[in-house]
């Protein structure tokens, strides 16, 4: 990075400490047009990831404050996770379209406005597009404005618990790939997923509590927190089911039950462990044509005290695979002509966006939206996926580029 880039980065770090959020996007201008990026607007996605809106406190001049993901070319920039060109503003000066990115996690994309003559004005800017998604990430949740600004519509109750529990919907290393989405977004019930690293070891957990109310919500909340105390104090998935369905009977007296899949990968040897406790049986993609249903020895659903445990299964993956967690909402969603989505089309879906090069997250997004499509916009049931791509062992190589290069 030129000497200009190190005094912006430097600057942002320094004012950073007594800025708010809402004082973000004028703070990031003032020291942005210092370093020749000018014109810098912020805009954050929301939560259906239709649109970029712009984050308040810089007039527009112009460009609109709200953006469609398709069709634009701010969409298209978040879409494929690389800078986009935009039109020329002035004589010598050029517009771009810039990701932001928390990690491997879509936030948004930054605007800004170059001179052609500055050959590192783009590098730039993608330095500071990363600095300010990690400011939007830390200050977000002190932030009213923020979680007002990424909704479209009123959001109840149980769903304000979801989104305010949920773990990122995007995690990436070299040897991991892992996205989520869910749906319906503004009234989700009892549907949940959760996630963790511990060393070599990946987590996962899908859980889909019954009803579609606040009270399946906090269930769902509930099985979550057990099943995070249970797998940190270093439980194994049969341990960490017995102790959610222990949280559930002592905590939840409304008699709720919740169906889930548990499962954990060894990173370094693709070993794939797994338990189902009343829930849909996970599926592997591989070679982008072969698909296998892990089917297995099911447990009664945690809550239900009727102390019918499940098998614990092992499957050896290899590097590529993807594995699909999900609920029943994703391949019961029906037509107006009640034809469901299906499982089959679920997995082709997935099949087809993997091979047209896709990286998960927006495999996941467009699966959600054409999912929507399928059933006139709106679900009467939570609809959940979770998605894991594993790499292989440190050092193999798979054919992939990295998520954020794609």
């Amino acid at each position: 990075m030129d000497g200009a880039g190190e005094r912006m980065l430097g600057d942002l770090l320094a004012a950073n400490h007594l800025t708010a959020l809402e004082q973000l996007p004028g703070v990031v201008a003032e020291h942005a047009g210092r370093a020749g990026l000018h014109d810098v607007l912020v805009y954050v996605a929301d939560l259906q990831m239709s649109l970029l809106r712009l984050l308040p406190g810089r007039d527009p001049g112009g460009v609109p404050a709200e953006l469609r993901i398709e069709g634009t070319l701010a969409g298209r920039a978040f879409q494929n996770v690389a800078p986009t060109r935009g039109h020329r503003v002035g004589g010598g000066d050029r517009e771009w379209w810039v990701p932001l990115l928390d990690g491997t996690e879509r936030i948004g994309v930054l605007r800004v406005v170059t001179s052609d003559g500055d050959r590192a004005a783009l590098a730039r800017a993608e330095t500071l597009s990363g600095l300010v998604a990690l400011l939007i990430v830390s200050k977000g949740p002190a932030s009213d404005s923020l979680a007002r600004l990424v909704r479209t519509r009123h959001m109840t109750v149980s769903a304000e618990m979801q989104w305010r529990m949920l773990p990122p919907m995007t995690f990436a290393n070299d040897q991991v790939v892992i996205g989520a989405a869910l749906e319906p977004a503004y009234k989700l019930g009892g549907d949940t997923f959760d996630y963790g690293l511990s060393g070599d070891i990946v987590h996962l957990g899908v859980f889909d509590a019954m009803g579609h109310d606040t009270g399946a919500g906090l269930t769902s909340n509930l099985a979550v927190a057990a099943y995070r105390n249970s797998r940190v104090e270093g439980a194994g998935l049969a341990a960490i089911g017995g102790a959610i369905e222990r949280a559930l009977l002592e905590q939840d007296s409304s008699g709720r039950f919740v169906t889930a899949v548990l499962a954990r990968l060894q990173l370094r040897t693709g070993v794939l462990s797994w338990a189902s406790y009343g829930h849909p049986a996970p599926v592997v993609i591989r070679g982008g044509r072969w698909v296998t249903q892990l089917d297995s020895q099911p447990g009664t659903p945690l809550g239900t005290d009727l102390g019918i445990g499940p098998k614990v299964c092992e499957e050896q993956l290899q590097p590529g695979d993807r594995l699909l967690l999900y609920t029943d909402g994703i391949v019961e969603a029906r037509d107006p002509d009640k034809r469901e989505f299906g499982l089959v089309r679920f997995v082709d879906f997935i099949i087809r966006r993997n091979a047209d090069g896709l990286p998960v997250p927006e495999t996941l997004r467009r699966l959600i939206h054409s999912i929507l499509d399928h059933h006139a916009g709106r679900l009467d049931d939570d609809a959940t996926v979770l998605v894991l791509e594993w790499h292989g062992p440190p050092g193999t190589a798979t054919g992939k580029e990295p998520i954020e290069q794609t």
